[in-house]
């Protein structure tokens, strides 16, 4: 991984847009509630006035639904890593009204996303699929695709559904998802029959793993991060879904469960030192300033926090509530320094790592 920086490396995309039925998109993270789809063909939800999208993707009067646009965006995609993992990455792809739609299509194998796919990764819908419709209703994202894409493996179900909610769900408004194929609410995913009939959401888990907690009534579902590699690429972060114990102090519990290390036999990486300890986590306007022992720091005459260790630390904690940064503190060291010898003088976001993994 790189050290910290702000200039990011993007991923130019190079094809244009498929036809899609959206939903406004107001601001960076936010996605206009609209009307949900009628029963045969979804609504447009590209404008406030409901259109019916034709195969062209132009409204009936032959008008196009989406305006035009310019530049491109970065996007978070969920994609299939080479160890068969959902991994988040962001990728540059064009401006587009229509981005819930659009950030669905570059999910579909053999699609518009083909040209932009970091080495070993791939997409996860199947080839083929169309995204006939989504609409937004109180927080629930319905979304309307073709036949084609029921034509998957069963041990992907989980896969698809996971990589489709947490793309959708990165929208502040979007809470869950629901599922129709050519305009029929399903109850059950088409071929192993996973329950979706209340929907989808993030509390749902990405990459499950296994919790010592077996006490369903007292724990409640974390996601953490750990950091995996494929043949010497990059360094990236993957997101894992575990159970803590409720009725304890969270933040603390969380990083416990960060320092205790992915499950054995996965292709996760543990980035933590052994003897790594936490002694406390306290909140203030958003900035977690967690504190732990010396055994935290890497390296002989130079004791620095390894960019994998903070990563890990940042991208696990900014999912908690509230928490928009993270200052990690030592026993004993006044100032912490990253991998390049550079003090760590201020809390650290999510999008400090995402900036500074992209360079």
């Amino acid at each position: 991984m790189k050290t910290w920086g702000i200039k990011p490396l993007t991923i130019v995309a190079l094809m244009s847009m498929g036809m899609l039925t959206g939903c406004l998109f107001e601001g960076e993270q936010s996605l206009e509630e609209m009307d949900g789809p009628p029963e045969e063909e979804a609504a447009s939800t590209d404008t406030i006035t409901e259109e019916t999208e034709t195969e062209s993707g132009e409204g009936e009067e032959g008008e196009s639904t989406e305006e035009e646009t310019s530049g491109t965006v970065e996007r978070e995609l969920y994609l299939l890593d080479s160890n068969g993992m959902v991994v988040p990455q962001t990728l540059e792809i064009p401006a587009s009204e229509n981005v819930a739609g659009q950030s669905l299509e570059y999910l579909v194998k053999d699609g518009p996303v083909t040209e932009l796919l970091p080495s070993g990764f791939e997409a996860v819908l199947p080839a083929g699929t169309q995204i006939q419709g989504v609409n937004l209703v109180d927080g629930t994202m319905t979304v309307d695709v073709s036949k084609e894409f029921q034509e998957y493996e069963a041990e992907d179900e989980e896969k698809i559904l996971q990589a489709m909610t947490f793309t959708l769900t990165q929208f502040d408004n979007v809470e869950r998802i629901k599922l129709w194929i050519n305009g029929h609410e399903q109850k059950t995913m088409p071929v192993s029959g996973t329950p979706i009939s209340d929907g989808v959401s993030r509390s749902d888990g990405i990459n499950v793993q296994e919790s010592s907690t077996n006490d369903l009534v007292n724990s409640e579902p974390v996601t953490v991060y750990y950091p995996s590699q494929q043949d010497g690429e990059e360094v990236y972060q993957v997101p894992v879904t575990t159970r803590v114990a409720s009725g304890e102090d969270l933040y603390t519990t969380v990083v416990q469960t960060l320092l205790n290390g992915p499950a054995l036999g996965t292709s996760l990486m543990q980035p933590f030192n052994e003897g790594a300890e936490v002694s406390k986590a306290e909140m203030k306007d958003g900035v977690l300033s967690v504190t732990f022992n010396e055994a935290m720091l890497t390296g002989e005459e130079t004791k620095a926090l390894s960019n994998e260790a903070l990563s890990s630390l940042v991208m696990s904690l900014t999912g908690l509530p509230d928490v928009e940064s993270v200052e990690v503190m030592v026993e004993g060291v006044k100032d912490v320094l990253n991998e390049a010898g550079e003090p760590i003088s201020e809390p650290v976001t999510k999008s400090d790592i995402q900036e500074a993994e992209s360079l």
